[in-house]
């Protein structure tokens, strides 16, 4: 199975061994990126075992995101220059100054330190919005205490839902969720087996039940349910029980949406998905064939990567010492090396 992400003027592809990452330059070009994906899971089988497979999962795709996103970024920006007027206002000029004291300061590590610090932003945000406001709202409205997590969750449903309809009116985001739609399209055509041509994905659907959008949904679903079981009235011990259960909450709605769902077809999968599909209709867009060109080329990349990973090793046989061969080194593709190169 394949995934992706949609990222500033581009998409992420994820093979078995790899990702590849499209990107549209201001020019015109395509820039690729290919790195193979990191082996943790090899060296610590534990990371394998469900639920826990799903907190490792979550983790490893947010710091995977956050990093294309900001590379996808670098490279959308490529080129383009701003005419820079000095600031008029007292918070400009006092802006431009702390900007110069980091410049000084850090120098080459500055836009590392800017990108940890809006990752931890990102994480805090989230965490307040999504966690902690709905779990405050919910002891304001008195009702029976185990209806409390019902009026949490629902909270925090409207709180998501009003989210992506504010940030889907700015036009940087909606081309973000464009080519989240060709992302989509790409791996539906992949799937049905049909040549990846610009007028087969443009004809496919865009809407995946593997989407990221559908798994943050059955997230607040299943959150909603598990604190329904378990009561809690005290504001700060809701606060830090919603924060100590969220690798449980992770691994459940992994379990639920990636490993069982995504494999299944009936009434009850059907039902499941159904909220994050139509949700899928705010978080993507149809796409042009230079969106649905940049998607093709990230899958193709990555298929490539699949296609030339090592052959695993067959099962030992004794043999006597006379027929015994020394063996050759394994030689590892070219895609096993982090590349960026540019296509036309």
């Amino acid at each position: 199975m394949y995934g992706g992400q949609a990222v500033m003027e581009g998409v992420m592809m994820r093979g078995k061994t790899g990702y590849a990452m499209a990107v549209r330059r201001p020019r015109g070009g395509i820039t690729i990126i290919e790195k193979p994906l990191s082996t943790v899971t090899q060296r610590f089988p534990i990371l394998k075992w469900p639920l826990i497979r799903g907190v490792a999962a979550l983790f490893s795709s947010m710091a995977l995101g956050f990093s294309l996103t900001s590379q996808s970024a670098d490279i959308a920006m490529e080129g383009m220059t701003e005419d820079e007027e000095p600031p008029k206002t007292w918070i400009g000029r006092q802006a431009a100054k702390f900007e110069n004291f980091l410049i000084t300061k850090l120098g080459d590590r500055l836009n590392d330190f800017i990108k940890v610090l809006a990752i931890v932003f990102a994480v805090v945000i989230s965490l307040g919005l999504f966690m902690l406001l709905p779990a405050f709202v919910g002891t304001l409205i008195p009702v029976a205490p185990a209806l409390t997590g019902v009026i949490e969750g629902l909270v925090r449903i409207l709180i998501f839902v009003g989210y992506v309809f504010v940030i889907s009116r700015s036009k940087d985001i909606r081309r973000v969720f464009q080519y989240h739609g060709a992302e989509h399209k790409a791996i539906n055509c992949h799937e049905l087996k049909l040549p990846l041509t610009v007028e087969n994905v443009a004809s496919c659907n865009r809407l995946h039940k593997r989407c990221g959008t559908s798994f943050m949904l059955v997230v607040m679903i299943i959150t909603m349910i598990l604190f329904i079981f378990v009561p809690i009235q005290n504001l700060w011990l809701r606060f830090v029980s919603r924060i100590l259960f969220l690798p449980l909450i992770a691994g459940l709605s992994y379990e639920v949406s990636v490993k069982w769902a995504s494999k299944r077809d009936n009434f009850l999968v059907r039902a499941i998905i159904f909220p994050g599909m139509l949700m899928q209709r705010m978080t993507t867009a149809e796409p042009d064939d230079a969106q649905i060109k940049v998607a093709i080329t990230a899958l193709n990349k990555a298929i490539e990567q699949d296609s030339g990973k090592p052959k695993k090793k067959k099962k030992s046989v004794k043999r006597h010492p006379s027929k015994l061969r020394r063996p050759k080194p394994q030689r590892f593709p070219k895609q096993l090396k982090r590349m960026r190169y540019d296509v036309r």
